[in-house]
C-alpha cells in the first residue's frame, strides 16, 4: 500500500522515513508529513496516539525527538520551522484505516487522475473493501483505489464537532473520576 497522502512530495516521502520510526517508538502514529515553502520553510507534522487524539506536551515531546534526529540525518537544506500537531477535527484522512474508522461521516475525497470524469469526490464514507475507500456520493456508492487518491479530509459537520466533543469528554470524565477517587481516599483518613 502506497503511503503517499502520508507523505506525497519526494522529499516529504524521505522526512517520512526518518521520522516514522522515532514517532513510533515515542509511541505514536503519524498522520502526515509536508514540508511547505515559504519565506521561512515549515515542516509539517501529524501525529496522534494509537487511540486517537494528542496533547499539547506531547507535539512538544515528538518535536523534540523529530529535532534531534533531523539535525543528524540533516535532510533540509534551508532553514525551517519544525510544526507539529494533532489532525485537527476536519483531519486529513491519509491511511486506509481512516476510512474504517470514520465511516459514516462526511468527507472530500480527490483524485490525482479524473475517474468518471471527474477527480472531486463529497459524500459519506461507507467503509473499505480490499484496497478501495468507499464513498457514498449523490450518484450512489463509488469505490475508489486509496492509490488513486491525492487528497481526502472529513467535512467539518455538526454531527463530527459533536462526536469528537463528546470523545474529549469521555477522556476528561476518566480523569475527573480519578481525582475524585484520590479526594475521596484522603478524606477518610482523617
Amino acid at each position: 500500500m502506497s503511503n503517499d497522502l502520508i507523505a506525497k512530495a519526494a522529499i516529504d516521502r524521505r522526512l517520512a522515513e526518518i521520522i516514522t520510526p522515532v514517532i513510533e517508538d515515542m509511541g505514536y502514529e503519524l498522520v502526515r508529513v509536508r514540508l511547505m515553502s515559504g519565506k521561512t520553510s515549515i515542516l509539517q507534522i501529524m501525529a496522534e496516539k494509537p487511540d486517537g487524539g494528542i496533547e499539547v506536551d506531547d507535539c512538544a515531546d515528538i518535536s523534540n525527538g523529530v529535532s534531534a534526529v533531523l539535525d543528524v540525518e540533516d535532510p533540509i537544506l534551508d532553514a525551517y520551522a519544525l510544526e507539529v500537531s494533532s489532525p485537527g477535527i476536519d483531519r486529513p484522512l491519509t491511511r486506509l484505516k481512516d476510512f474504517e474508522e470514520f465511516e459514516g461521516y462526511e468527507a472530500k475525497l480527490e483524485t490525482s487522475e479524473l475517474i468518471d470524469g471527474r477527480k472531486r469526490f463529497k459524500g459519506v464514507l461507507t467503509g473499505v473493501e480490499d484496497d478501495e475507500v468507499l464513498i457514498n456520493i449523490e450518484e450512489g456508492t463509488v469505490g475508489l483505489k486509496f492509490d488513486w487518491l491525492s487528497d481526502a479530509k472529513l467535512v467539518l459537520t455538526d454531527e463530527l464537532i459533536k462526536e469528537m466533543l463528546k470523545a474529549r469528554k469521555a477522556a476528561g470524565t476518566l480523569n475527573e473520576d480519578a481525582f475524585d477517587e484520590i479526594e475521596t481516599d484522603g478524606s477518610e483518613e482523617d
